[in-house]
């Protein structure tokens, strides 16, 4: 549902479509949807949005927005993305309200997931 004056949808650039596609959906469960052979848009991620291919990557090192995601099973999720070819860049670390781990995907783009915080009980 489009909400007046909200945040509602997001492009970011890759360079390789097909493995963005294969990674997102093997790792978060992202639906796609193409149009045309250099973008593709995503569904089931919170808010939808589009990849399109471009030579172009981004960090928080050259400003960029970070894009956030949640996870209630951080360390397994940290483990997927290592697995369908992610390297993390920043490991498990707590910040206040949480954890969370920095990756880059298969395209070099940084991207976070947090979780809540450990609670012993």
């Amino acid at each position: 549902m489009e909400r007046h004056n909200c945040i509602n949808y997001i492009e970011m650039p890759v360079r390789d479509l097909d493995t963005t596609k294969a990674f997102f959906t093997r790792v978060f469960g992202w639906q796609f949807v193409d149009y045309g052979p250099h973008y593709s848009c995503f569904t089931n991620a919170g808010i939808d949005g589009g990849f399109y291919q471009d030579a172009l990557t981004f960090n928080v090192n050259k400003g960029s927005p970070l894009i956030v995601l949640f996870s209630q099973q951080l360390e397994q999720t940290q483990a997927a993305v290592e697995n369908a070819g992610g390297e993390i860049t920043k490991g498990i670390f707590s910040f206040p309200g949480g954890r969370r781990f920095h990756f880059a995907d298969p395209n070099g783009n940084e991207y976070a997931v947090w979780g809540h915080a450990v609670t012993s009980g």
